[in-house]
C-alpha cells in the first residue's frame, strides 16, 4: 500500500485541513503513517505567522527527503502561499499548493508520479471569493471536533501576514455546516469548536446570515452538548450577541478574546479596531451575562515602538482584566506587512524579558481563576489518558479548566461530574462523583 505522512504547523484551521487532506489520500488507497517514518509522499502544511513557522517548514522539508530521498514532497498552506518562489527553491520540493485547491492534492501527486515535473499551483488568493469545502467524512475517535466555518480575513492588522496568505473573507454555507455537525453528533462527539481564520467575520459575504445564526442552528442539533468558539474579535460581543448566546445552555462560558496589547497607543499602531476601554466594557458585558466566564487571550510583546511605559500599561491591564489563560508571543517581523518597515524595532533581549514577565503574570492569573472553583462540582469532558500521572485521565470543563482525575478508559469521550479539589500546575485535580 502507498503511504503518506503529514507534518502540520500552526493553527486549528491547519489541523482541520490536514485531516481533510488525509481522508482524500485514504480514499485513494494510501495509508497514513507518522511523519518520522518512511513514506511515499510527505505533505507539509505550513504556517507563516512567525519566522519560526517558516524555519520549521523548511527544516521538515529537508528532513523528509533525508528519510526517503525518493519521496514526493508537497508543501501547502500559508508559507507556500506567501513565498512560493522561496519554497520552490528548496531542494526536494515537488508540489507547491497554497491555501486554495487542497482538494486536488492527490491528483497533483499522481501527476508527479507520471510526469516527474515540479508543480507550482499557487494562485492569487485575493481573487478567490468562494469558500473551499473540505469536509471531514470519516470521523476519528476524538472527543472535541473542530469545525471550520470560515476562511480569510479583511482586518489587515499591521503585523499580520494572514490576510495575504488566506485572502478575503469567505463563509461556509449554513446548510453545509449543519450537515457536518449532525454527522459529528452521530459519531458520538459531545463538543463542537467553531473555528476559522477570522470567525467573527462569518457571514460578511453572505446575505442574511451571521455567526449568531450558526450558533443558534448548531444549538438545535441533538447529541451536541457543548458549543465553543475559537478566537474571536472582541467587537463582535455586542449587547444583542451576548444576550442571545447567554440564553443557549450549550454555549460554553469561555471566550478567547484576542487582545494583542493593553496599551491604546500600541493598539493603534497595530491597526486593531478597539481601545482598551472598549475591550473592558465588552469583558464586563460578558461577565454580567455569564458570571463563571473564562476569558483567554493572545498578547504580543515587543511590537515596534513598544516602550517600557507601554509594556507596563499592558501588564496593568492584564492584572485588571484577570484572564484565565494568556498565550504570550513575541513580535516577529513579516515581510510584506507595514509593521516590518516601522522604525524602533524592539531588540530580541528586551522581547525575551517582557515575555518572561508576562508569562509569569499569566501563570498567576490562571491559578487565581482556577482557585475560584475549588470544592465545586463541574462536568468534565474527558479526552485522553494523562501522560503525567498513571491511572489518570484529563479533560476540560465548559469554562476551559483542565482537570485531571483517576478514571478508567471508559471515561474517554464522556461528560462526567467531577469535584474540583486541588490546584495542579495550571489545572486542577479532581474526583469523579458518580459511576461511569
Amino acid at each position: 500500500m502507498k503511504t503518506v505522512a503529514f507534518y502540520t504547523l500552526g493553527c486549528k484551521v491547519n489541523q482541520y485541513e490536514t485531516e481533510a487532506m488525509g481522508q482524500l489520500f485514504q480514499r485513494a488507497g494510501y495509508e497514513i503513517v507518522d511523519s518520522e517514518q518512511k513514506a511515499d509522499v510527505y505533505v507539509i502544511n505550513t504556517c507563516t505567522v512567525t519566522n519560526l513557522g517558516d524555519r520549521k517548514s523548511r527544516q521538515f522539508i529537508r528532513r523528509a527527503k533525508k528519510i526517503n530521498p525518493e519521496a514526493i514532497v508537497a508543501v501547502v498552506g500559508c508559507y507556500a502561499q506567501t513565498s512560493p518562489d522561496e519554497v520552490l527553491s528548496i531542494e526536494g520540493v515537488n508540489i507547491i499548493l497554497g491555501t486554495k485547491d487542497r482538494n486536488k492534492i492527490v491528483a497533483y501527486v499522481e501527476k508527479i508520479q507520471k510526469e516527474n515535473e515540479k508543480i507550482n499551483a499557487v494562485e492569487d488568493i485575493m481573487q478567490i471569493k468562494e469558500f473551499e469545502e473540505m469536509t471531514i467524512g470519516e470521523i476519528k475517535g476524538k472527543t472535541r471536533a473542530f469545525l471550520k466555518i470560515q476562511e480569510g480575513c479583511n482586518q489587515y492588522c499591521t503585523y499580520c501576514i494572514i490576510p495575504y496568505a488566506r485572502g478575503p473573507v469567505r463563509s461556509r454555507k449554513l446548510e453545509d455546516i449543519i450537515k457536518e455537525v449532525k454527522r459529528l453528533a452521530e459519531h458520538g462527539f459531545k463538543e463542537v469548536v467553531l473555528t476559522g481564520i477570522h470567525v467573527a467575520s462569518y457571514g460578511k459575504d453572505l446575505e442574511g446570515t451571521s455567526l449568531l445564526d450558526v450558533i443558534r442552528a448548531v444549538h438545535e442539533v441533538d447529541g451536541i452538548e457543548r458549543i465553543r468558539l475559537s478566537s474571536i474579535e472582541p467587537t463582535i460581543a455586542t449587547e444583542e450577541f451576548v444576550r442571545e448566546i447567554s440564553k443557549m445552555e450549550k454555549v460554553c462560558p469561555h471566550f478567547h478574546l484576542s487582545l494583542q496589547s493593553g496599551c491604546d497607543a500600541t493598539l493603534k499602531r497595530m491597526n486593531r479596531k478597539y481601545t482598551t476601554g472598549e475591550y473592558r466594557t465588552i469583558v464586563e458585558r460578558l461577565r454580567e451575562y455569564m458570571p463563571d466566564l473564562s476569558i483567554t487571550t493572545d498578547i504580543m510583546v515587543g511590537f515596534p515602538g513598544e516602550t517600557e511605559e507601554e509594556f507596563e500599561a499592558t501588564l496593568n491591564f492584564v492584572k485588571e482584566i484577570q484572564f484565565s489563560q494568556i498565550h504570550v508571543f513575541k513580535y516577529s517581523p513579516r515581510k510584506g506587512t507595514p509593521a516590518a518597515k516601522y522604525k524602533n524595532q524592539v531588540p530580541a533581549e528586551i522581547k525575551n524579558i517582557r515575555s518572561e514577565k508576562l508569562i509569569e503574570l499569566a501563570r498567576e492569573s490562571a491559578i487565581k481563576y482556577n482557585e475560584r472553583f475549588i470544592g465545586i462540582i463541574k462536568k468534565v469532558l474527558f479526552e485522553t489518558a494523562s501522560t503525567e500521572m498513571e491511572g489518570y485521565y484529563e479533560g476540560l470543563t465548559d469554562n476551559y479548566i483542565r482537570v485531571f482525575s483517576k478514571a478508567n478508559p471508559e471515561a474517554e469521550g464522556k461528560l462526567i461530574p467531577v469535584r474540583l479539589e486541588k490546584i495542579y500546575g495550571e489545572g486542577i485535580l479532581g474526583t469523579i462523583v458518580e459511576k461511569i
